[in-house]
């Protein structure tokens, strides 16, 4: 069955670019949900994280995640788009305890606004947590020497607006000094370990999806690019903490489809918004998030 969207703009005479006219088919209903389902594995995550970090980073890390799931669901709520419960994976096995969560949702988005709308909500509400819960766990982290840390201690890349909240609450700590995390800030941590993830500008991913809003048909060069850029840094530098996500992506895909109308405009409040995703993206990344 053919896609009723194009996959390509046409180009006018006057070299502006133009979208051919659209039959924008009305989402399909979402079959009937099985709330016991999604409450069980709530529940069994909240076991798993706990297992690995305790009640506090449980609780901190948990709420994180389900404020950026909840963003995704009511945005997709508000324009009509079928949309289910978050899915929380437990794993107690990793280092958070779980894999995530996710929502499965519609493919069919009427415009790219409420594609914008849609994926930005749910970094922004989870950010609007992690923010203050690591500057609390920080202010709770122990200041040690390096010296004196544990042989089984992980050290923790730290992304531009971790190291400015540690500035905050502790001020510049000397070469020999590191902090070693309080389970709060170990969740505020993830949280924004979380986000980055999720901004990544590639396929389904919420930064692909926003890509896609801001640049169209182009997003696909951004995503070719920045998932070149990990893969040929995994390979020169033999660091292969990115590999099962490239792996992961490149067999979901690279480039995002487009939406219901691709030629809608964006508005400039969106757009401007766009580049503080991007901004935020950068402050919680982190090349190479954990050493062993």
């Amino acid at each position: 069955m053919s896609s009723p969207y194009p996959s390509e703009p046409y180009w006018s005479t006057r070299g502006v670019t133009e979208y051919p006219p659209v039959e924008v088919l009305p989402p399909p209903s979402m079959p009937r949900q099985r709330v016991w389902l999604h409450v069980l594995l709530f529940l069994l995550t909240i076991l798993s994280t706990m297992t690995v970090g305790g009640a506090m980073f449980a609780a901190g890390l948990l709420s994180i995640l389900t404020a950026h799931e909840f963003g995704h669901y009511f945005a997709a709520r508000w324009y009509g788009v079928p949309v289910s419960l978050p899915y929380f994976i437990p794993f107690p096995f990793s280092l958070f305890g779980t894999l995530g969560a996710f929502i499965r949702m519609s493919p069919r988005i009427p415009h790219r606004r409420a594609l914008f709308d849609i994926a930005a909500a749910g970094p922004l509400a989870g950010l609007v947590l992690a923010i203050p819960f690591s500057y609390v766990g920080i202010t709770l982290s122990a200041m040690v020497r390096k010296d004196a840390l544990p042989g089984n201690v992980i050290t923790l890349g730290e992304p531009l607006l971790f190291q400015g909240l540690g500035w905050l609450a502790h001020g510049s700590l000397g070469e020999n000094v590191d902090l070693l995390l309080h389970p709060l800030a170990f969740a505020g941590w993830a949280g924004m370990f979380v986000t980055a993830l999720n901004l990544l500008p590639i396929g389904q991913l919420d930064g692909g999806h926003i890509s896609h809003s801001l640049f169209g048909f182009r997003s696909r060069q951004v995503a070719l690019g920045i998932f070149g850029s990990l893969a040929v840094y995994s390979i020169i530098g033999q660091n292969y903490t990115w590999l099962p996500l490239l792996v992961l992506l490149f067999v979901i895909g690279i480039r995002h489809p487009p939406s219901g109308d691709d030629g809608s405009p964006l508005g400039q409040g969106r757009t401007l918004l766009g580049v503080l995703m991007g901004i935020i993206f950068v402050v919680c990344f982190s090349l190479v998030p954990i050493r062993l």
